[in-house]
């Protein structure tokens, strides 16, 4: 019995010296480690000349960028121009990621900020009427004080939407008759036949920027029913109770 013990732990040991790590130790150069190998020393090798990342080509850096060298640009790209459906297209992302902040028609009034959240830029004041297009699209890439980025949610070719987007809702509260081009001139609305949702514009902006009817509710009412519940009416977080401290009786 002994002897079988013997030999089993033989083949064992002989089995396991026969196992080898290469999958594990194979052989391979350190990033930007130094290497006999070749000519120049380097382990990193150059990239065939005129080799491109996929997807990361990205030629027209006006439109990845927003700016003209460290400037933001007041010009759409080719990409993205300006007309119906991109507009459209701008609203909609608009209303998805910015109006819960700054509102659907812009004036920093969104339902967050409502909430207590940080006030958002109004759009309609000057020092925002006077910024170029390419500030807005820079801003949703990178972020701009409480604002976070959205690179990540939303594609450049949408955030140039957005910007032209801005600049239409801007447009609507500080344009001219001369912005307008002249052979088109004889199908613009007026204010009393704009519609934001359904509400009339001018109660749509009385109302600090809500789109829907459902959002248009009195002083201090809040159109959420559920939300009315859970902090007793109060429109913003401020104007709740304070909490009642732990271990206190009734009188």
């Amino acid at each position: 019995m002994a002897k079988l013990r013997i030999v089993l732990g033989l083949v064992a040991l002989a089995i396991l010296v026969g196992c080898r790590n290469d999958m594990h130790d194979q052989p391979r150069f350190k990033p930007l480690a130094k290497s006999d190998f070749y000519a120049d020393l380097r382990s990193s090798r150059v990239p065939v000349e005129g080799t491109v990342a996929r997807g990361d080509l990205r030629e027209d850096s006006y439109f990845y960028t927003g700016k003209i060298g460290a400037n933001p640009g007041d010009y759409m790209p080719a990409e993205v121009p300006v007309n119906e459906e991109n507009l459209q297209r701008g609203r909609e992302r608009f209303n998805i990621y910015c109006a819960p902040c700054h509102s659907r028609v812009g004036d920093g009034n969104g339902m967050i900020v409502k909430r207590g959240y940080r006030q958002a830029a109004n759009f309609h004041q000057p020092r925002y009427l006077a910024q170029p297009v390419g500030h807005y699209f820079d801003v949703m890439s990178h972020g701009w004080g409480a604002m976070p980025d959205y690179a990540a949610q939303i594609e450049p070719a949408d955030r140039w939407a957005i910007a032209a987007y801005i600049r239409a809702l801007q447009y609507s509260q500080s344009g001219t008759m001369g912005d307008v081009p002249a052979d088109q001139r004889g199908n613009l609305q007026d204010q009393s036949q704009i519609t934001v949702e359904g509400i009339p514009l001018t109660q749509a902006l009385a109302s600090g920027g809500k789109g829907s009817s459902e959002e248009i509710s009195p002083a201090g009412a809040n159109p959420i029913p559920a939300m009315n519940k859970e902090i007793g009416g109060a429109s913003r977080p401020e104007q709740q109770a304070p909490p009642k401290e732990e271990g206190t009786k009734k009188k």
